[in-house]
């Protein structure tokens, strides 16, 4: 199942920090049961968390250093998250979406 492109206007909108200890200032959308549930990381630069299998192509090709990893324990798919917690850098050549083997990520500058 691929990310919802749509999801800015079907889920409710949280920060981050409500969620993870991370460092970091992006909006998370949909419903958050941790360890299992926990929604869409980013806004310009969206990640399902709750797809994202952590292999990390986005993370290690990222022409502009997106992403970092943000550990998820207990979550069933991965315990590891590509977070874009520098979506703001973001150059729109949409590679993390063409490489993301799960289709758990979604670019879209609009959004932004």
């Amino acid at each position: 199942m691929a990310i919802d492109p749509n999801f800015a206007e079907s889920r409710e909108r949280s920060s981050v920090s409500d969620w993870l200890d991370i460092d970091a200032d992006y909006d998370v959308w949909g419903e958050v049961d941790q360890p299992d549930r926990l929604g869409i990381h980013g806004t310009h630069v969206a990640v399902d968390f709750d797809i994202c299998d952590g292999s990390g192509p986005c993370l290690e090709n990222c022409p502009v250093d997106v992403f970092e990893w943000t550990e998820t324990p207990g979550h069933p798919t991965s315990e590891r998250k590509a977070a874009p917690v520098n979506e703001s850098q973001c150059i729109d050549c949409m590679l993390c979406v063409d490489i993301c083997p799960v289709d758990a990520i979604d670019v879209d500058g609009s959004r932004g």
